[in-house]
C-alpha cells in the first residue's frame, strides 16, 4: 500500500522491484507470486467442492469434479469480461458476510468456553504461531488491491483507508467465526472436519436449513474469491509478460480486453491442483509463497522509507521468520510439497532466463529499456 503510493503506480512487488532496477529479481519473484495465486485459487476451488460434496453425498470423486467445474465456470466468466463486474462481487461479499456473522452470533449466544478446547491437546503459543503462518494465504486479497492502483479514485487517500479498515474487519470476523463455530460443534470437530466445519456448524444451529444456507454462503465466498484472484492474477501475468519476464503469449487480449491466455492458463493450472491436491498442502505452499513475497516487499518499503520504518521493518522480519518456521513445518509434515515448491522457485530463478531467451522477448526488453 505505502509502496504503491510511494511510486504512484500499481503492479505490486514486480513493479516495485523494477523501480530500483532489480529486474531479474522482479521477474523471479513475480513467478513465485503467481504460483502462490494459482495455489490459492486451487484452495478456493477445493473448498467449494468439499462443501458441495458434503451436502450432496455422491462419493469422494464429486468434490474434485465440483472443484474443477467451479474453476471452469469462472474461467468462462472472466474470458467474457463478466468477472470484473463490481456489483456481482459486492453482492457476494455482503451475503457471505451476513451468513458468517449470523452463524458466529448464534454460536456465541450458546457461550460455552469449554468447547474451545474440547478434544484437543493444549499445544501452547508456538502452535498458534505456526498455525498463523500456515494460513497466511487467507490475507492475499489485500495485495490484489495494489494492482488496481490507477483505477482507484484518489488512491493515496482511498487505498490506505480501505485496506486498514478491511484488515480490522477481517480480523474481527475471523475471530468471532472461529469462536462461534467452536462453541457450536467443539474444537475437536473443527479440527477433524476442517474442510467443512462451517457447514457442520450451520447444521448444528438450524438443521438442514442451516446446512443449506452455509453451503450457499461457502459457494458465494469461494466463488467471489476465485473470481477476484483469477482476474487480478491474469492482469498481473499480462503486465509481467509485457515487461519481458513471462512468455509473450500471455500478453494476448481478446475482444473484451481480457488477457485470455493468462486467464486460461492460470485457471487450468488451479483446476488441476484442486483435483489432485490436499487442503493442508495447498494452503501451506501458498502461504509460504506469500510470506516470502511479503518479506521482500517489507524490506523494500523499509529501505525506501515508505511508511513507518518500525512497522515495515518488523513486518519484514516477522514474515521472514514465519517463512523459516513454515519451511521447518513442511520438512516435518509434507516434504514432497516443499520439494515441488522449491523446484518451482529454482525454475523461476535459474530456468526463467533460459526459457525467456528468444528473439521476441529480447526485442520486448529492448523496447522497455530493461
Amino acid at each position: 500500500m505505502k509502496l504503491s503510493a510511494h511510486y504512484g503506480e500499481g503492479g505490486g512487488a514486480f513493479t516495485f522491484l523494477r523501480e530500483i532496477d532489480a529486474q531479474g529479481f522482479a521477474g523471479s519473484l513475480s513467478w513465485v507470486l503467481i504460483v502462490g495465486y494459482v495455489l490459492t485459487n486451487a484452495v478456493y476451488a477445493f473448498t467449494f467442492g468439499q462443501y458441495l460434496g458434503y451436502v450432496v453425498e455422491l462419493g469422494s470423486w464429486f468434490p474434485r469434479v465440483a472443484g474443477v467445474a467451479i474453476m471452469a465456470l469462472f474461467i468462462g466468466l472472466n474470458l467474457r469480461g463478466v468477472g470484473k463486474a463490481g456489483s456481482v462481487e459486492i453482492l457476494l461479499v455482503w451475503f457471505k458476510l451476513a451468513v458468517l456473522v449470523g452463524l458466529a452470533g448464534w454460536g456465541l449466544a450458546q457461550w460455552a468456553p469449554s468447547m474451545l478446547s474440547q478434544g484437543v491437546p493444549d499445544t501452547g503459543l508456538s502452535a498458534a504461531l505456526f498455525g498463523a503462518a500456515s494460513v497466511f494465504m487467507a490475507y492475499e486479497g489485500f495485495q490484489l488491491l495494489t494492482y488496481d492502483y490507477q483505477d482507484i479514485k484518489d488512491p493515496k487517500k482511498t487505498l490506505p483507508r480501505a485496506v486498514l479498515s478491511a484488515i480490522v474487519v477481517v480480523i474481527v470476523v475471523y475471530v468471532v467465526v472461529a469462536l462461534g463455530t467452536a462453541m457450536l460443534i467443539g474444537a475437536d470437530q473443527v479440527v477433524e472436519n476442517k474442510e467443512v466445519a462451517l457447514a457442520i456448524a450451520g447444521k448444528q444451529a438450524l438443521g438442514s436449513v442451516g446446512l443449506v444456507i452455509v453451503t450457499i454462503a461457502a459457494a458465494f465466498s469461494t466463488g467471489s474469491a476465485i473470481n477476484a484472484t483469477l482476474f487480478a492474477t491474469a492482469r498481473l501475468a499480462s503486465k509481467v509478460a509485457k515487461g519481458g519476464e513471462l512468455p509473450a503469449a500471455l500478453e494476448h487480449e481478446n475482444k473484451a480486453g481480457i488477457p485470455n491466455r493468462a486467464v486460461l492458463g492460470l485457471g487450468l493450472a488451479a483446476a488441476v491442483l484442486a483435483a489432485v491436491g490436499t487442503l493442508t498442502t495447498l494452503v501451506e505452499a501458498a502461504s509460504l509463497s506469500f510470506l516470502f513475497t511479503f518479506a521482500v516487499v517489507g524490506t523494500l518499503a523499509f529501505r525506501q522509507r515508505a511508511g513507518l520504518r518500525i512497522v515495515t521493518g518488523f513486518g519484514a522480519m516477522a514474515a521472514a521468520a514465519a517463512s523459516v518456521a513454515l519451511i521447518v513445518r513442511l520438512v516435518r509434515t509434507d516434504p514432497l510439497a516443499l520439494l515441488l515448491l522449491g523446484l518451482l522457485v529454482l525454475i523461476a530463478v535459474f530456468g526463467r532466463p533460459v526459457l525467456l531467451r528468444h528473439p521476441e522477448t529480447e526485442d520486448r526488453k529492448s523496447e522497455t529499456g530493461t
